[in-house]
């Protein structure tokens, strides 16, 4: 079973395209305040892997969707291992053209952190965490296509 975690509560913003240079890791407790937010602004937060083909396939409409709306904050949380950064994550997210901030988890104590963030999360890949200071919504599933994303996203916009 493989677990993921992320937040975008204080990564940079959309409009400030990221080079990935320095992808940081991070264990639960660094992680866990990126998770929440007070103000109306709305995070997408998306735990995912360079292995998890439905994890890959999702990068582009979270990219699209992130380039059109960057009111949106967006955090990629790559569970991959902190050892391949530079000779795998790095090109990755270079050939794949991907600027959204993006952190790596490294906490081998997913049974505590998992149920930290949902209860109801089996620990799988992709999971996306959608939340403003009203509202949460999880997703343990990979999205079809850009408006399947853009559908979810708007539930938490619109509060609805």
């Amino acid at each position: 079973m493989f677990f993921l975690f992320a937040s975008c509560n204080k990564s940079k913003s959309n409009t400030e395209q990221v080079n990935n240079d320095n992808i940081p890791v991070y264990n639960f407790n660094q992680l866990e305040p990126l998770l929440y937010t007070d103000s109306n602004k709305t995070y997408l937060v998306n735990f995912w892997a360079m292995w998890c083909a439905p994890c890959v396939k999702e990068l582009p409409y979270i990219k699209a969707y992130s380039d059109k709306h960057p009111e949106v904050e967006v955090l990629l949380v790559s569970m991959d291992f902190p050892k391949d950064i530079d000779t795998k994550l790095k090109p990755f997210l270079k050939q794949k053209n991907v600027t959204n901030k993006v952190v790596i988890l490294d906490d081998p104590d997913a049974n505590s952190w998992i149920d930290k963030i949902d209860p109801n999360w089996s620990g799988a890949i992709p999971f996306t965490l959608i939340f403003n200071n009203k509202k949460r919504m999880f997703y343990e599933r990979s999205f079809e296509n850009e408006s399947d994303l853009e559908t979810q996203i708007n539930k938490i916009i619109n509060n609805l």
